[in-house]
């Protein structure tokens, strides 16, 4: 992301950058240096999957799906960002992508490329396109860095100070923060994407999934059943700070012209 500013905020300490999302060229504040990102993901993944014992591929149609529809996407991201002279934004990526049981439907992406698919989301997806869509939505999140945007928010609130930045990585309260801006490990904290960030996200998925090879258009039923699955009760953790139902679908029908320029079938 392009850097545009830098302030040095003498009260707390922290520095101030403000860059700019690709696509959206929204501008936004992230006060976390990527590399810091990077690391406090590193250890929240592997504490994940200690816990959260992955499917092996080899074993399982569905945890190579994942994996499949992971690669074609984070492949699209990468051709996407070097076109736009940002490929040094992912260029420290170590991509994984694992299927998890659980029967929580949610997917997530982590700093660095680290993702997660929960199997409770795959019978509403219900085929390899509206994988995509979830998978190229949170990865868009992972590109926007929405996570740095609303952990760095937090930061502010809290009044934690960034200077020293290694030393999140043992602060309790930034660990925390972490945790919740990813809504890793847990019910939905106050830190969950806003509905900003999930628009945001909404639209460059659509072009991440359409440069894979996926059909944006799918988006917009996968979006539909996943309104249905909340059922007027609690929704499910992938909804619970998104936009309207009828926003989002009009959002998304806005954005398919542009979608489906970026759409070349899977042969």
């Amino acid at each position: 992301m392009k850097k545009t500013a830098l302030l040095l905020t003498a009260g707390l300490g922290f520095i101030v950058a403000c860059t700019q999302v690709p696509i959206t060229g929204r501008k936004q504040l992230n006060l976390i240096p990527e590399s810091t990102m990077q690391s406090m993901a590193l250890q929240e993944y592997q504490s994940f999957l200690s816990q959260n014992k992955a499917v092996s591929a080899s074993g399982s149609k569905d945890a190579e799906m994942v994996q499949r529809v992971g690669k074609r996407i984070a492949n699209a991201v990468t051709r996407y960002m070097t076109s736009k002279n940002m490929g040094s934004e992912v260029a420290n990526y170590k991509w994984e992508f694992n299927l998890v049981n659980s029967n929580e439907v949610n997917a997530w992406c982590m700093p660095g490329g680290k993702v997660v698919v929960y199997s409770g989301l795959l019978p509403v997806t219900q085929n390899e396109t509206a994988l995509a869509c979830v998978m190229g939505h949170e990865i868009a999140h992972a590109i926007a860095r929405h996570g740095n945007e609303r952990m760095s928010q937090g930061l502010v609130a809290q009044g934690i100070q960034v200077a020293g930045a290694v030393a999140l990585n043992r602060n309790p309260q930034a660990q925390n923060l972490f945790m919740q801006a990813f809504n890793i490990g847990g019910p939905l904290g106050i830190m969950a994407y806003s509905r900003q960030n999930e628009l945001e996200a909404d639209h460059l998925g659509v072009i991440f999934m359409a440069m894979a090879g996926y059909n944006p258009q799918e988006s917009i039923p996968f979006w539909q059943r996943m309104a249905a699955k909340s059922g007027g009760g609690k929704p499910p953790e992938l909804l619970s700070t998104h936009p309207s139902d009828e926003r989002r679908v009009a959002q998304l029908q806005q954005l398919m012209p542009e979608a489906m320029k970026y759409y070349t079938p899977v042969k």
